[in-house]
């Protein structure tokens, strides 16, 4: 007979297969106690959960009391996408920047960096590598947070990310299958689909999902994307064409599943958060990221009771539950003793990122033009940062852009940072904002995806139609043509990549290194 209480059988494997978020910089009380009394083996830190070193050890040392084989889950992509240092900027470039260099061993020493930073913090299994190809330039989601567009360099460069990360005593989760490189919309925000062929999805969405399978990844994220040419009907989240028998099946894959954060919209707006829920443990998923959004133990509640519904109701078979559940448990294991494995390693470990993110930056920097004396720049100049929208997967708080770091070293330097909205309100804020105050002095325009807003590349083209003199920084994916007497693509926004563009800008180290 099945239990129905909360602590029972059916409520225990409820909370096996969460992950939930929470807030606060300490460990809540419903969260200790579930850990503790009713078998919750996951959750996820967010950069709520962050202010410094110290601080997150703590916060992981109360929550692995209550367990010692507690899975404790983090989104730290580096790059643009931090938790970790979701208040200060990354002090590592991500994937398109690695990318860029196209150095496996640095790849590979980036991710080890980040893996021995994550394990002093008490952090077990990182939502990381992006595994996606971004064959989609206009992508709203992905973008920087790709390796790049070409399937092969994706591939090789998934597999060192895992190898370097896993090498730390850290769990790697390659995201998100089966690609969401090849879409327009924002999961976050709606449903993306992907129209490729199954032939199309094998040669060139796929191959680096097998890699990192081949390289030891213990984890799979899913993506809410529909694919019809895998399933025509459900989110590959939910779809078990695509979760069992393409990635369990052709792709081999044994370990962890979880699914992308639920509360995104792409899955809530047609079955609800609980409903979506229950129909991706049903599909395949192993876990259920949630809290992104959605941190409150009500939350955790609500999807603990929809699981164990589900399964009195007959939606939900009670095998695919404790199947679900027992994969967490032998992760949690796995990734445990790992992790206490690599602990000697921590005592002669300095604390906070190495200089390997200064290096990585500096190789991921690109220059066109420059040429009669542009760089360094004569005088100090006057900065416009045209800053978009972004995805719900950065940290709204994210610092970002060349002028703060410019500051630092020429203090004469002035700036302006202007949005979609302020240029369209008023038409004469180029002029005097941007425009006026550089007049006499260079100018240094900083865009971030011009290319894929069309309201900045038309600000852009009006500003050097005015000062053709003027410097380019682009922090996002270059596009086709290299605007601007001088064009700096740093292949993300990160506070590293800025402060690289501002060592050329300003003609002088803005640290000691190389």
């Amino acid at each position: 007979m099945l239990s129905h209480g909360r602590g029972g059988r059916l409520g225990r494997l409820s909370h096996a297969v969460l992950q939930p978020g929470f807030e606060g910089t300490t460990a809540p009380d419903w969260v200790r106690r579930r850990i503790a009394e009713d078998g919750l083996a996951s959750v996820v830190l967010f950069g709520r959960n962050i202010a410094g070193p110290e601080q997150v050890a703590r916060l992981t040392a109360q929550l692995r009391a209550e367990n010692p084989d507690l899975i404790i889950a983090i989104d730290e992509e580096a790059g643009d996408v931090t938790r970790l240092e979701a208040w200060t900027g990354a002090s590592r470039p991500g994937n398109l920047a690695l990318g860029a260099v196209d150095d496996t061993g640095l790849t590979e020493s980036v991710a080890r960096d980040i893996g021995r930073e994550l394990h002093a913090a008490g952090v077990s299994l990182n939502y990381a590598p992006s595994a996606d190809v971004n064959s989609n330039p206009r992508n709203p989601t992905i973008g920087v947070r790709s390796f790049g567009a070409g399937t092969d360099l994706v591939a090789r460069h998934t597999a060192a990310w895992v190898r370097g990360l896993q090498s730390a005593g850290v769990a790697a989760c390659a995201k998100h299958f089966p690609g969401h490189g090849d879409t327009a919309v924002d999961s976050h925000l709606g449903l993306p689909r992907v129209t490729a062929s199954a032939e199309e999805l094998a040669a060139t969405a796929l191959p680096p999902f097998a890699a990192a399978v081949e390289a030891g990844a213990r984890v799979v994220m899913t993506g809410h994307l529909l694919v019809p040419a895998l399933d025509p009907e459900l989110p590959a989240t939910l779809s078990p064409r695509i979760l069992v028998d393409l990635l369990r099946g052709q792709l081999g894959f044994t370990g962890l599943v979880v699914t992308d954060g639920i509360e995104m919209k792409a899955v809530t707006a047609r079955y609800g958060i609980d409903g979506a829920s229950v129909r991706a443990v049903a599909g395949g998923a192993d876990a259920v990221c949630v809290g992104g959004e959605h941190a409150a133990e009500e939350h955790a509640e609500l999807l603990t009771s929809a699981l164990a519904a589900a399964v009195r109701g007959g939606v939900l078979p009670e095998e695919r539950l404790a199947a679900a559940a027992a994969r967490v448990a032998e992760f949690a294991a796995w990734s445990g003793e790992r992790f206490r494995a690599h602990a000697a390693d921590r005592a002669d470990v300095p604390a906070g990122p190495s200089g390997i993110g200064l290096v990585a930056a500096r190789r991921a920097m690109r220059v066109v033009g420059g040429a009669d004396g542009a760089l360094p720049l004569p005088a100090d100049p006057h900065v416009a940062e045209f800053a978009p929208s972004s995805t719900l997967a950065i940290d709204r708080q994210t610092p970002w852009g060349v002028a703060a770091p410019l500051r630092e070293l020429r203090p004469g330097a002035t700036s302006v940072r202007l949005t979609q909205d302020e240029l369209a309100a008023d038409a004469g804020v180029l002029e005097r904002e941007v425009l006026a105050p550089a007049a006499g002095k260079p100018l240094v325009a900083v865009v971030r995806d011009a290319a894929r807003h069309p309201w900045m590349a038309a600000a852009l083209d009006r500003l050097l139609g005015a000062r053709p003199d003027a410097v380019v920084v682009e922090m996002g994916v270059p596009g086709t043509s290299s605007p601007g007497a001088v064009h700096l693509a740093t292949h993300g926004a990160t506070r590293v990549s800025g402060q690289v563009a501002a060592e050329l800008l300003a003609g002088k180290p803005h640290f000691s290194g190389s």
